[in-house]
């Protein structure tokens, strides 16, 4: 399988593109509107066909790609059934599975960050958006966040998977790139303070909201076409 994480550096995030080499179909996870050309740039340098782009939820620090990406290449759209964006080809629930030549794409909901949260599972990987970080998780304080139940995602979902499962996070803000399930059993100082001391601490963070909120919400919902009619 071909395999690249890429970074945008404005907003810390992690775009993955998997594909198969021998049908050439590919799939991109978490796109960022500003680095639309060189994404397209890759597969056509690759020479693939990009079959699915699939967003982990409706960001609210970012801006997706996915509208300009289906207009570009044809591409389908997916994000949660529960994320609220009608405007996706595919609402992706529990259990979905999506193949792209001989690999297959599986959909698990870990919502907490966000009501629509989706991990997706792919043979020994796993790309967990917000909902797992790099020995942390995301903010549970907006877009009908919930502590309790991302706790419970984690802990009941992600954490069964193999332990030598490799984690691919939607950000990471220190310099890391790559965990396994087995490392934040052990090490995400978050997840092993237990539920109701979880809760208690992701209700006492006090984070200001992110910068690009007002902007990125809105447009993620309309699969980022409000940025491409006035960009």
């Amino acid at each position: 399988m071909i395999f690249r994480q890429l970074f945008d550096q404005e907003t810390w995030t992690y775009t993955y593109l998997l594909a198969d080499e021998k049908s050439q179909e590919a799939v991109l996870i978490d796109p960022v509107a500003e680095q639309v050309e060189r994404d397209v740039k890759l597969l056509e340098e690759l020479g693939l066909r990009l079959k699915y782009v699939f967003d982990t939820h409706v960001h609210a620090d970012h801006v997706t790609a996915n509208g300009t990406l289906r207009t570009r290449t044809g591409c389908q759209t997916g994000v949660s059934e529960k994320g609220g964006a009608d405007c996706v080809d595919l609402q992706l629930k529990e259990g979905d599975q999506f193949s792209f030549g001989a690999h297959q794409l599986k959909v698990l909901e870990t919502p907490g960050h966000t009501e629509g949260c989706l991990s997706f599972v792919c043979g020994d990987k796993v790309f967990t958006g917000d909902s797992l970080l790099i020995r942390g998780c995301g903010r549970t304080d907006f877009q009908q966040g919930d502590a309790g139940m991302l706790y419970d995602g984690v802990t009941k979902k992600l954490y069964a998977l193999p332990d030598q499962t490799w984690v691919y996070p939607g950000h990471d803000y220190r310099g890391m790139s790559v965990t396994t399930i087995a490392e934040e059993k052990a090490h995400n100082p978050r997840m092993r303070l237990g539920r109701e001391a979880f809760i208690d601490f992701m209700a006492n963070l006090n984070l200001p909201h992110p910068k690009k909120i007002h902007e990125a919400v809105p447009a993620n919902l309309v699969c980022g076409q409000a940025v491409e009619k006035t960009a």
